[in-house]
């Protein structure tokens, strides 16, 4: 039998990932009595999509931060640089809706081999129409130029691209999970394919084990694979945050990033989420199952499967919020439904998968 691919295999190391955390976080975690009873004080502990800074007078500021990754490789390999600051707003912005906040600015990272205006306008494009789309402002950013330190695939070429997103928050109103009760409906939003997530494990398949080049049309996708996993990171804003003002009771709230599904554990009541309605996935994913021989398992905990953002909220609301993400052009569906668990565990019934800790397993 031919070889499983997982992300690990592809150089990814996830399995260690809390161990090798440990020490960063403990010192990190320090960090928040120094502004104990002053304003700016953190509200929640690590773990969350992002965090609230308390700055009096019941007003929060979200804040988080959150790079391209890989992605920028394919970038580089297809010439192609537009819609990477598309990227970088999304998976920050996102992350700040998670909280009920309304995302307000962002500031950019770019760290490259070799400076180029060229390439350097071209993330600029990206990056403004992402804010377009997210409703915010660039207000500030840095470049470096890191010739010993980053590194593409071709010489003088590499690049890395990172931003850090604040956004307002009452701090009445900061969702975390922790009111979710069982029977409570998770709707899921479609995502535009890969998104940022699983690019190493996509690229290992498609261009070192299938030696595709970036630009080779595939069938299936009706396109080149280099402008499928291009695709920008759909952004939530618009569609989230009318369900907040239209009183859709939104009680969780979840981007499914990296893990996943496995990400709307990250709640605090103590409740799984059976999901026994998912949708059928894009084809890029199972291309990626097909060639690189990828167990279910490791594709669930990888990759966002089609749905890129969930939320949790009363049944009784599920019409309204179906009605706001169709209103944005936003496929959705009722994916399950919440379940008393204090093990906080994802069952996938169709697939025969249940969560362990930050894996999925066979059920």
């Amino acid at each position: 039998m031919e070889d499983e691919m997982t992300y690990s295999k592809s150089g990814v190391e996830t399995d260690q990932e809390e161990a090798l955390m440990k020490s960063l976080l403990q010192n990190v975690s320090a960090t928040f009595s120094f502004r104990e009873g002053l304003v700016g004080s953190p509200v929640l502990g690590l773990g969350h999509f992002a965090n609230v800074l308390d700055l009096g007078g019941g007003k929060g500021l979200a804040i988080s931060t959150d790079g391209v990754g890989t992605k920028m490789l394919v970038a580089e390999m297809m010439g192609k640089y537009d819609t990477v600051g598309i990227d970088c707003v999304a998976m920050n912005v996102n992350d700040i809706l998670c909280l009920g906040a309304e995302p307000i600015a962002l500031v950019a990272y770019i760290a490259a081999e070799k400076l180029d205006a060229d390439v350097l306008g071209e993330i600029g494009k990206g990056l403004a129409e992402g804010a377009r789309q997210a409703r915010i402002s660039i207000c500030g950013g840095e470049t470096a130029q890191l010739k010993e330190i980053i590194k593409g695939k071709q010489e003088g070429k590499g690049l890395d691209l990172a931003g850090a997103a604040v956004g307002l928050v009452d701090l009445r109103n900061i969702i975390s999970g922790d009111a979710i009760e069982e029977g409570d409906v998770v709707i899921g939003l479609a995502s535009s394919g890969i998104h940022s997530n699983g690019l190493t494990l996509a690229r290992t398949v498609f261009f070192d084990k299938l030696g595709l080049s970036p630009d080779e049309h595939v069938a299936e996708l009706g396109r080149s694979i280099g402008l499928e996993l291009l695709e920008p990171t759909r952004i939530y804003v618009p569609q989230i945050l009318e369900m907040l003002r239209r009183d859709v009771r939104v009680k969780a709230a979840s981007h499914i990033t990296g893990g996943g599904l496995l990400n709307l554990a990250r709640v605090q009541a103590p409740v799984g989420f059976t999901l026994g309605s998912l949708p059928e996935p894009q084809p890029i994913f199972r291309l990626i199952q097909k060639h690189g021989n990828v167990p279910a398992e490791e594709m669930y905990r990888v990759f966002n499967m089609g749905i890129g953002f969930c939320v949790v909220c009363p049944e009784a609301d599920v019409d309204n919020a179906m009605e706001i993400a169709q209103k944005h052009a936003t496929p959705a569906r009722c994916l399950g439904y919440a379940v008393h668990d204090p093990e906080r565990k994802i069952t996938l019934p169709e697939i025969g998968l249940v969560s362990r800790g930050k894996k999925f397993i066979r059920s």
